[in-house]
């Protein structure tokens, strides 16, 4: 299973971390510290499958985690091993109804936030009494996020759990007594040289009066490249945003401050290209799975070493390199940086960065109305004229679908599939806004 799970996913060879976590013992409880970027999902999730079995129809395994964008993405690496068993994704902000409807037919494996699987338990919308395996990812963002109470509660209703899981990309001086991990055994690979980013730091000098038109300046060189402006504040991030819309630059805003729809959105955008640049809080540092970001710009020092690493963990992922810039402003500089990095320079003549290839079709259906992939691919192709090529990448979520297109196209493929339905249904198909 294991095998064919991997195939599944394309991996050819399992890394160190991976193939230490798959072989740890099973009978005792599994501490994984890894690095961002050096594949702690596929480091769970090998044991977890490992786990289950077909002739039980009750949720077997349960993985909380932070944030809704990591339980989206865990979901779909799953879903992408194609190992027959079921997988159910509940978060805050999503449907409870979709999500009890989706319980009712329990899957092997439940991923969730910790508020929203503590609301199912309270609900009784699923049965714990096959739950033996429990997976903590990116638990050290749980407590930092405040999610101990509703963590403990979830525990203490997991009457039959036989191995947990805890994964951190920092190292722990305590374990907390609520999760219940005892004689585990820990791999720590934080230390290890492989799994550290291969990043350039280089600082741009400016001062506080100029540090939006230079920022703007070292989008404008960077140009054509897939990047990140990470700030402290989402006032600085809607800031930012407002200067580049107003300079014709196109990007994405993802901050805690907006709605969540609109957060999926942009990082929908993100991963297809249709956006080149991403402008974030650290709200974006960890637990998205968004890869070959080649430039980091921190517009704002973090005030924590931690903080800048998982910044700069966004980029130079699994063995690839990447640059990470620091904007200063009147020689400021942080004491976890004990020496200035290489300072750059900007040219004078500017251009803006070309329009990216791609734009974002909207589809007003998607897995609750029996929309796939393939579906969606014969209308654009059949009934909208496309060449394979002009269809990028496709995301089918429960009531909505994305789909990247050529964007020298999209505007006549607009005119030919307006009146055209998918699977007999007539659906709102746009622009994404």
């Amino acid at each position: 299973m294991i095998k064919e799970a991997l195939s599944n996913l394309k991996i050819s060879a399992l890394n160190e971390m991976q193939n230490a976590s798959l072989n740890a013992d099973i009978n005792h409880d599994l501490i994984l510290l890894s690095p961002t970027g050096s594949g702690k999902t596929l480091g769970f999730l090998l044991p977890v499958l490992k786990s289950l079995r077909k002739d039980v129809n009750l949720v077997q395994a349960l993985i909380l985690v932070p944030s809704r964008e990591l339980a989206l993405q865990i979901e779909q690496v799953f879903k992408a091993m194609a190992t027959g068993f079921k997988v159910n994704c509940c978060y805050g902000g999503h449907s409870t109804k979709i999500e009890r409807n989706n319980l009712s037919q329990p899957p092997a494996v439940l991923i969730g936030t910790p508020g929203r699987i503590a609301f199912h338990l309270r609900e009784e919308s699923f049965s714990a009494d096959a739950l033996h395996t429990l997976v903590l990812d990116e638990f050290d963002k749980s407590l930092e996020f405040g999610f101990q109470d509703d963590m403990s509660m979830i525990i203490r209703q997991l009457p039959n759990l036989k191995r947990r899981i805890l994964t951190s990309a920092t190292k722990m001086d305590v374990i907390p007594p609520f999760t219940g991990v005892q004689y585990a055994a820990e791999l720590d690979y934080l230390g290890n040289q492989t799994g550290k980013p291969d990043i350039a730091l280089k600082t741009i000098k400016t001062t506080a009066r100029d540090k939006l038109n230079t920022l703007f300046a070292l989008i404008c060189n960077i140009g054509n490249h897939s990047t990140i402006v990470f700030c402290n504040h989402r006032e600085a991030a809607d800031h930012i945003s407002d200067l580049l819309w107003e300079r014709d630059i196109e990007h994405g805003l993802y901050h805690g401050g907006m709605e969540q729809e609109e957060r999926e959105r942009t990082l929908i955008k993100f991963r297809n290209r249709s956006h080149r640049l991403l402008v974030t809080t650290d709200l974006a540092s960890r637990g998205l799975d968004i890869p070959e970001i080649e430039h980091i710009i921190h517009y704002q020092l973090p005030v924590t070493e931690e903080a800048f690493t998982h910044r700069n963990g966004r980029t130079a992922r699994m063995h690839a390199t990447g640059t990470a810039y620091l904007v200063l402003a009147d020689d400021e500089l942080p004491k976890y940086l004990k020496q200035q990095p290489e300072a750059a320079q900007l040219p004078e003549s500017l251009s803006l960065p070309d329009e990216t290839p791609w734009q974002t079709l909207y589809i007003a259906a998607g897995k609750k109305d029996k929309i796939n992939k393939i579906d969606i691919v014969g209308l654009l192709l059949k009934k909208g004229e496309l060449d394979k090529d002009d269809v990028g990448r496709i995301e089918v979520l429960d009531k909505t679908s994305y789909v990247a297109v050529n964007r020298n196209k999209i505007e006549k493929l607009l005119q030919l599939i307006k009146n055209e339905k998918i699977k007999n249904k007539r659906v709102k198909i746009e622009l994404s806004k």
